[in-house]
């Protein structure tokens, strides 16, 4: 159905457009590969990646690292393309979406990489340079134009009750549970979410219980304790759904795991036989206890100590920044076991019982005070200080039953935390995405709906496309892990690209709503909030694309 006389033809979509696709790749991956010799070349010591030298080169270490994560969301963005062609179900709002992704990603690989709102990485800083020719060049000029994105706003109109406004590739399987928790998230989530924040209440228990019902808390974790032994790629989707619905319900499932993923790579037999059904059946809530004041990512100098003593440990230190602290049972709790040592070594990891607070006494448990902090958004579960003095662990609950291991047992989780990341930053852009686009359509100005003039439109089409590329970078992640493929590289670029599409998104949906966006009773304004978030925790940025150069290095 047309909209106010604004069908398009198909010829808006460029002709080959997936031949053009595919020759453009090598093109863009011979420049990845010359861009990370020129940065190994500032920052190698004798054969060597020097730390002081890639930090004295760190912005374009780091614009290396958005460059890497820019090809490979093109590499996924066109495997998606494939396989929905080799399905049938490759039609017009796809290969508009294939087509303006391309030629919007492909133009700032040329001419500039947003990494932040006042950061540009540009070929240049990488020592290299691009003219673009051939099939990159013919989607530069004509990939992304007005009357493209013109078009894929007329057909996301036409499909307004569609998920995701175009084919997510995924199997029969996975679209069932994503339309299960679509289901869930829109009945019993959206009507109460923004309440919820406004309110700065806890997720209701019920909603909690409902959850466990539905089996979110054991969603990985094998059948043999009491899960359900589904994908990465389930927790993907239903993380996805339910942060759609609100961030707050979408992360509730991540404390669980993390902390299942520690047991089950790190725990002994009877540690696994313990924790992880009562984990998957939500009989018992983890949070995960790790950042203190004045260290944020640096873990490794973490300062809070566990001693020993006859009948188990006793720790002593302050943490900060944990979630849903109050009302859960257990802490997957890292502090200093060995007090010769001031980096990662000497770490220990603890399961460390607590007793669920109430509002009149949020920690009752002996040895153990905390405190909020009021925070901006992400509200549903709260954010706490912790102070630990003397309290007690029993010797049972140290992770794997060896002291010194708890940096290595966190980092294993670090890849799965990271993609579930990506994936609630994909749910908070499309619900912003949905809420922008409703406004655009109901609010008139000049005599028409907002959504008929083109920068408004031009916004949402752009979500749209962003919003499915980050989505396949994670999927993509996701799948890596499921086969058992290291993906530390794959998921932080998934977490670092689409915490970035999820503020860029919430963002525009709140220029659209003009003034309105800004007053609290419109949900826009609590989305960009939640939105801010995602570039900050499991990594912020900074330290996320630190990470990918160092791997792209080494």
């Amino acid at each position: 159905m047309a909209h106010d006389g604004a069908e398009m033809p198909m010829s808006v979509i460029l002709s080959d457009l997936t031949e053009l696709t595919t020759a453009a790749l090598p093109q863009v991956e011979a420049i990845l590969a010359d861009a990370t010799a020129a940065v190994r070349a500032m920052v190698d010591r004798d054969g060597k990646i020097s730390g002081a030298a890639l930090e004295a080169n760190q912005f374009s270490a780091h614009a290396l690292s958005w460059l890497a994560t820019y090809v490979e969301s093109l590499r996924q963005l066109n495997a998606w393309a494939g396989r929905i062609a080799a399905s049938g179900g490759f039609g017009e709002m796809e290969q508009l979406i294939l087509q303006i992704g391309f030629g919007e990603y492909l133009a700032q690989i040329a001419g500039g990489i947003p990494m932040s709102q006042g950061e540009v990485a540009r070929l240049s800083d990488l020592g290299t340079a691009w003219a673009p020719d051939g099939a990159a060049a013919t989607l530069i000029a004509h990939g992304n134009s007005p009357a493209a994105r013109a078009r894929l706003v007329a057909l996301m109109r036409d499909n307004h009750g569609r998920a995701t406004f175009g084919a997510s590739g995924l199997d029969d399987e996975l679209e069932m549970i994503r339309d299960q928790f679509r289901r869930y998230a829109e009945d019993r989530v959206v009507p109460n979410a923004h309440s919820w924040h406004l309110k700065d209440e806890l997720i209701p228990m019920e909603i909690i219980q409902e959850l466990a019902e539905l089996g979110v808390f054991g969603l990985t974790i094998p059948e043999e304790f009491g899960g359900l032994g589904l994908s990465k790629a389930s927790m993907v989707v239903v993380s996805e759904e339910l942060s759609r619905g609100y961030i707050g319900v979408g992360s509730l499932g991540t404390r669980s795991e993390i902390a299942a993923e520690l047991i089950l790579c790190g725990g002994t037999p009877e540690q696994k036989a313990q924790w992880l059904p009562k984990l998957a059946s939500g009989e018992i809530l983890p949070t995960a206890v790790f950042t203190e004041p004045n260290t944020g990512s640096d873990l490794g100098s973490l300062r809070t100590r566990a001693v020993r003593t006859e009948d188990g440990w006793e720790v002593t230190g302050n943490k900060t920044w944990i979630t849903h602290a109050a009302r859960t049972h257990v802490m997957t709790l890292l502090a200093r076991t060995d007090p010769n040592t001031t980096d990662w070594r000497g770490l220990s990891m603890f399961l460390a019982e607590k007793t669920p607070g109430t509002a009149e006494e949020p920690f009752p448990t002996p040895g153990m005070t905390g405190g909020e902090i009021e925070v901006l958004g992400y509200r549903g579960m709260k954010e706490y200080e912790l102070g630990f003095d003397g309290f007690k662990v029993k010797s049972e609950n140290l992770l794997g039953g060896q002291p010194g291991q708890g940096f290595k047992q966190l980092m294993q989780t670090f890849e799965s935390a990271r993609i579930q990341t990506a994936a609630r930053a994909i749910g908070v852009a499309q619900s912003a995405l949905e809420v922008g686009m409703k406004y655009a359509e109901d609010r008139k100005q000049f005599g028409k709906s907002l959504i008929e003039f083109p920068r408004v439109a031009g916004k949402l089409a752009m979500m749209a496309v962003e919003i499915m590329i980050a989505r396949q970078l994670t999927y993509h992640s996701a799948w890596q892990k499921d086969h058992d493929k290291r993906c530390d590289l794959e998921a932080g670029m998934a977490k670092l690209l689409g915490a970035r599409v999820a503020w860029a998104s919430a963002d525009n949906a709140l220029q659209i709503h003009g003034g309105n966006g800004f007053a609290l009773e419109y949900q826009i304004s609590r989305i960009l909030c939640d939105a801010r978030i995602l570039n900050i925790f499991e990594g912020a940025a900074e330290i996320q694309a630190q990470v990918i150069a160092r791997r792209l290095l080494d």
